[in-house]
Parts: C-alpha cells; sequence; structure tokens
C-alpha cells in the first residue's frame, strides 16, 4: 500500500492515508515524501466529497469507520488489485502466480525487461536492485507485470487478488497448501488456481511447471485458443559453489542464484519473456547479473569458510527448497537452518504436520516461535514436542526466546558451516546482520 502511495504521489495525485500502525520500513518512505501521517488511527472527518476515491487495504477491517464514510458519501472504493487493473485496462497484462516463488519469477522478468531497455509498468512483493518501487504505473507502458496473490482481495471481498487483474499472459509456478485461515482445505486452496487458469481469455498463454503433479492436470486442461506451455528446471551444473546454466545455443552461462527452485523460475521467467518478444541471446545475457530479490536467498554475509543467508520461506515446501537448494549448493559444508513460525497457517495445530521432514537436509534444524504471536493470532497454544513431532525431526532445536536461539548458535563450531535463517518474521526483533558478522567473527 505505501509503495502505491509513493508511485501515485509521484504521478502527481494528492494522496493521503491512514492507518492504526506504520512499520519500518513503510513509515520512512513515506516520510520521505512527505506522506506520513501526522496522527496513526482512524478519522472519519478525513473522508470527504472531495476524493475521488478510496483504496482499500486487505487488512483493514469491514466496520472501520473510514470505510463506513466513504460508502455513506457514496465515494469510489477500490481495492488494491481492483485499481491496479483500473490503471492498466489498456495494457497487456502478465500475472505470476503460485504458491511459491511468485516473486522471484517476477523480479526475473523486470530485470530482464530493464536490461534490455523495454517500457513497462509493474507490480512486485519485495524489493529488487535497479528499482525504486515496487509498483510503478504510468499511462504510456504497454505493458504491465504483475505478481499475482491467491490471498483475498479486502475485507469486502474475498476472491483472490490474482483474478482481478484479468491477465493475457499467466504462469503459475507451483502449488502448495497455503493461507489456512482462508482456504481450510487442499481442494478449496487448488481451486483458485483453477480459476485463474480458467479464466484466460482467447489467444491467451498459461505457463506452468509440469512437475507439479496437481497443476500438470490443470496445465494440460483444453481452453480453446490458449496456448498452453509447460516448463520444467533448466539444465544446469554446480562447480565451486557456483551454479553455470547449460544452453544449446548460447554456452555455458553463469548465474549468481542457485538451487533447484531457482533452476525452474529461470525457465519460467524465459517462458514469459519468450512471449514478450525476448530472444534467447538477450535473456541469458541478462539473467547473469540478477542477484535476486531481497530476502530471497540474500547473502548477509561470508568468509572463507561460512556463509550466512537469509529467506523470505514462511510455508512448508519454501522451507524444504530453500533447505535442499543450499545443501546441494555446498554438499561439503554443515548446513544450519534456522526456521521462524510465524504466519496464522504455520502456528496451526491442524497444519503443523505440513512441516513434516522439511528440514531434512539441514544437518542441524532450528525453529524459532514465539507464544505470542500465536496468542495475538487467536490460535490454539503448541508446545515445542508439538512442533519436533510435526517436523520429524528428534534432534529439533526448538525456542520460544530468540536470546536463547542465539546462544545455541554461537556456542556452534563455526568453520566449514552455513547459515540459513528462514523467516517472514523478525525472530522476535533480532537484528540478523548484526548476528551474521557475529557468526563470521
Amino acid at each position: 500500500m505505501h509503495n502505491l502511495a509513493i508511485e501515485l504521489h509521484l504521478n502527481g495525485f494528492l494522496v493521503s492515508g491512514s492507518d492504526d500502525e506504520i512499520y519500518e520500513p513503510s513509515s520512512s518512505r513515506l516520510a520521505r515524501y512527505g506522506l506520513l501521517p501526522a496522527i496513526t488511527g482512524w478519522f472519519p472527518e478525513k473522508i470527504t466529497s472531495d476524493l475521488q476515491a478510496v483504496i482499500l487495504g486487505m487488512h483493514a477491517r469491514q466496520d472501520n469507520p473510514e470505510l463506513a464514510k466513504a460508502r455513506e458519501l457514496g465515494i469510489k472504493v477500490y481495492s488494491y488489485p481492483e485499481y491496479i487493473f483500473e490503471q492498466s485496462q489498456n495494457k497487456q497484462r502478465v500475472v505470476i502466480a503460485g504458491s511459491h516463488g511468485k516473486t522471484t519469477i517476477t523480479s526475473m522478468i523486470l530485470h530482464v525487461l530493464k536490461f534490455n531497455n523495454r517500457i513497462f509498468n509493474y507490480l512486485v512483493g519485495a524489493q529488487i536492485e535497479g528499482f525504486d518501487n515496487m509498483v510503478n504505473l504510468s499511462e504510456k507502458a504497454p505493458l504491465i507485470v504483475i505478481e499475482g496473490d491467491e490471498y483475498f482481495t479486502s475485507p469486502l471481498d474475498h476472491t483472490p487478488k490474482f483474478m482481478h487483474y484479468q491477465p493475457h499472459i499467466a504462469l503459475i509456478s507451483g502449488i502448495a497448501w497455503d493461507h489456512f485461515n482462508v482456504f481450510p482445505t487442499w481442494e478449496s486452496y487448488v481451486k483458485q488456481f483453477e480459476l485463474l487458469a480458467d479464466s484466460l481469455p482467447k489467444a491467451g498463454t498459461i505457463i506452468f511447471d509440469e512437475t507439479d503433479d496437481m497443476l500438470d492436470v490443470i496445465g494440460q486442461k483444453g481452453r480453446p485458443d490458449v496456448v498452453s506451455t509447460p516448463y520444467n528446471e533448466h539444465p544446469n551444473k554446480i562447480e565451486n559453489g557456483k551454479t553455470i546454466l547449460l544452453t544449446a545455443e548460447n554456452g555455458e552461462v553463469p548465474v549468481l542464484v542457485f538451487g533447484n527452485h531457482n533452476m525452474k523460475n529461470i525457465s519460467g521467467a524465459r517462458a514469459v519473456c519468450e512471449r514478450l518478444g525476448i530472444t534467447d541471446e538477450e535473456f541469458y545475457k541478462a539473467i547473469q547479473s540478477f542477484k535476486g530479490a531481497s530476502k530471497r536467498l540474500e547473502l548477509l554475509g561470508s568468509n572463507d569458510s561460512v556463509k550466512v543467508y537469509r529467506d523470505f520461506a514462511h510455508a512448508p515446501s519454501k522451507v524444504e527448497a530453500t533447505t535442499i537448494a543450499l545443501k546441494e549448493q555446498f554438499p561439503d559444508r554443515t548446513l544450519v537452518a534456522c526456521a521462524e513460525l510465524h504466519t496464522f497457517s504455520s502456528l496451526n495445530k491442524a497444519f503443523l504436520k505440513q512441516y513434516r521432514r522439511k528440514l531434512k537436509a539441514a544437518d542441524v534444524a532450528v525453529v524459532y516461535y514465539n507464544p505470542l504471536t500465536v496468542e495475538h493470532k487467536k490460535l490454539e497454544p503448541i508446545s515445542k514436542e508439538d512442533i519436533r513431532l510435526a517436523f520429524k525431526r528428534d534432534d529439533l532445536q526448538v525456542f520460544t526466546d530468540s536470546s536463547e536461539m542465539v546462544t545455541f548458535l554461537k556456542s556452534l563450531t563455526w568453520k566449514n558451516a552455513n547459515l540459513l535463517l528462514m523467516s517472514s518474521g523478525t525472530y522476535g526483533d533480532l537484528d540478523l546482520k548484526a548476528l551474521a558478522e557475529e557468526i563470521l567473527a
């Protein structure tokens, strides 16, 4: 939301906003542009008939007093995705969806397009090197690339966000059950992606990971005049901790990202770029300099014998893929993998079993969770033993105090070893870069 506010401000709109809590980096970035509210909270008197529109965030409540005032005055209320579609009706729309990989694939496509001097708009869920904002909207761009989320649109609309974008090209990277609070069954979750695929117009394109059994069924389903394009892991080899793509006509192409999941992400991004008129030569030249999206296997620090990475992994499939990727990239190093359980799904006792053996690739496995977060989300309490049983790992180290976790990590022998920190949270406001420096020292 704050990225959209900044983009509209830069495009000449008069923008104001409200929230009951504003965290970093949103608060600093809003303040830089003079958009930070003087006081947090909800003030119906701010909503007047002078407003052209109100854009409603996903986390506002249905009884929000400012929303009530806007509806009373008959002011147009958009959800975030509805407004993005409103601004891109005359553009070619590409939507990248899936339970995992969508941020990275979107970021790869944006990197390649920018490298090749294409004009485009975008919406992506992470900060990317070379891009000032996570949202870009302009009238002159003929194309928009959108990271499409399956989570519901707003408190007034429980349609998945990606259904509002009406894509001409849709990529689905994989399906692994997530958002347990919204989609209580596997079947209800899978259905959302089938609806997206079925919504493609004639002459549309669906691009999908053919190694995902459920997605292969959805992708291969017959749809009149819709092009179906499967992809798989890009051929590659690993030499001295470096990944090299193997191509037929462009030789060996070294890349900065690694892991089987990223080799699939590269194949998916290449398939989209091909539909957008990017040649293989242009793609491979550009992808060599792609460093990854923020917090996606991001290197926090390294020395000759230790590397410290962090990753946004917040769902079982992501924890497993990221852990395997790091172990395969550095097979001779001890891997210490730490996962924070932070989301509604991951802290739900009924969902915990989805984490079964997901940390199997780690030599030392650690899980952190904050019981106060469980309480805040009004979930049934979970114990350390519940987590060990769910992960099916007797030697799993479980912590509810981040300082105790840090003490444990610092007690390990850090030579010829890597540390992986996986979370969509903060490990109880832990300074991860400071921790990395201590481990490296």
